[in-house]
């Protein structure tokens, strides 16, 4: 987790700066549609593998193939190759975080499953600190590529290290509560699990990439493109995820369709607000990543309070109350695009987001092992985590489609940015609403 996220913190803020020197500013939502599209594909992949023989295989599959996308990416000479780069990334990222998840309810008793998860947050604090303004100094000095050449070199002998320790240590659940007890994997099988429609996930990865295109043009190419993807989503979604999401049942499904709401909110806000920074604001690559240093700082610590809360408030009230203060950030994002406000307030709402996140975002994992089948955690991570994409591309997807198109009516650059957040207020507001019904027993 840590490796997972020093890239992450050192790459995201260089992916404006990228996209503006390859000429791919307006297929920018599409390098970072990019990402969470093969998310799905990875996190359904990840959690049928971490079923059936452990979490130890997907997660070092992952971080091996999280050191060649960076190679990808760096060698990048248009914004297709970096899309593609992203892609690759994005099946790594989906395989490590169900992994992960999915270790932590086999080892860990419900007790503490709260603290185990904000150890995993803390594990971005110190990438927080040091990946974003190295980041930042190094596009300034040298080039966007540098950036990811260096993160290639740093990590590919952490993570060879990484594959070597998990190697025949492939352990899984002895029984259906994931009491932490394991066994070696070839013993006690017990029933046979369903395969999960791994040609579907693949299908809406490819969907979810063809919406994000068709939504950055308004030509006959685009338009057709958006097309196929949303008829692919909607034929093959359903398949991914518990039945009753769409209209929140109580449980699982309600915790799924939580996770893609306040998800698509917060990572579009992140997506935007570097993209605000850099082209309008014309604010320096080192401050970009200063608040994307906050914004991980924040969400660690918030993390860190809500596992300190287990038992004392209800983990759906916890939801209710990160929803709330990302709706807030999200106004403070659009005040930002005011020319009067000073850049940084747009860079405060990161912030402000990541508190919000960091309260909701481990008490849904909680809630969903809680609702998560018998022996089927590895099934609950993935839904999570192809709701969670699913709700990053619809959500980036509406929003990148209300940018351009008021920036194709010949408004200024500002008033499409601040109705691209002002979006962003309803599945806000929507997750605060619905909260109740993932509550827990």
């Amino acid at each position: 987790m840590f490796l997972t996220g020093f890239a992450a913190l050192a790459v995201v803020p260089m992916l404006p700066v990228a996209a503006r020197e390859l000429d791919g500013v307006p297929l920018y939502p599409l390098v970072a549609g990019c990402f969470v599209a093969a998310s799905l594909f990875g996190g359904v992949l990840g959690g049928d593998w971490a079923d059936r023989s452990g979490a130890a295989r997907p997660l070092a599959a992952g971080v091996v193939l999280a050191v060649i996308t960076l190679v990808v990416s760096a060698t990048s000479t248009s914004i297709w190759q970096l899309a593609a780069g992203r892609f690759l990334d994005g099946v790594a990222a989906g395989m490590i975080a169900v992994a992960i998840n999915t270790a932590i309810a086999h080892a860990y008793p419900d007790r503490l499953r709260a603290r185990a998860l904000a150890l995993m947050s803390t594990c971005w604090i110190i990438p927080s600190l040091a990946g974003p303004p190295l980041a930042g100094l190094v596009a300034a000095w040298w080039s966007w590529r540098v950036v990811f050449f260096g993160l290639a070199a740093l990590t590919v002998i952490p993570s060879l290290i990484v594959v070597l320790q998990l190697r025949g240590r492939s352990w899984k659940a002895e029984n259906a509560g994931g009491t932490g007890k394991a066994e070696p994997e070839g013993e006690g099988e017990g029933e046979a699990r369903p395969r999960p429609p791994l040609l579907v996930a693949a299908a809406v990865s490819v969907g979810a990439a063809l919406a994000q295109f068709g939504v950055s043009g308004w030509n006959l190419t685009h338009l057709l493109c958006g097309a196929a993807g949303l008829a692919l989503l909607v034929v093959c979604v359903p398949r991914l995820l518990p039945a009753g999401v769409w209209r929140a049942a109580r449980g699982l499904p309600a915790t799924v369709l939580l996770r893609a709401m306040t998800s698509g909110a917060y990572f579009t806000l992140e997506a935007f607000v570097p993209l605000l920074l850099n082209t309008v604001r014309r604010v320096p690559p080192v401050q970009t990543g200063l608040a994307f240093t906050g914004a991980a700082i924040a969400w660690a610590g918030s993390s860190w309070l809500q596992g300190r809360l287990q038992g004392r408030v209800a983990r759906h009230r916890l939801v209710t109350a990160g929803a709330l203060v990302m709706g807030a950030s999200v106004a403070l994002a659009a005040a930002g695009t005011l020319p009067a406000l000073p850049a940084q307030t747009a860079a405060a709402a990161m912030v402000l987001a990541a508190v919000g996140m960091g309260m909701a975002a481990p008490s849904l994992t909680l809630l969903s092992l809680t609702h998560s089948p018998p022996g089927r955690q590895g099934y609950a991570s993935s839904a999570m985590q192809t709701s969670q994409n699913l709700g990053q591309m619809a959500v980036m997807a509406v929003a990148a489609a209300v940018f351009n198109l008021v920036l194709a009516g010949g408004s200024a650059d500002p008033a499409a940015y601040a109705a691209a957040f002002g979006l962003l207020l309803v599945p806000s507001v929507l997750a605060a609403t619905l909260a109740v019904r993932a509550r827990g027993e």
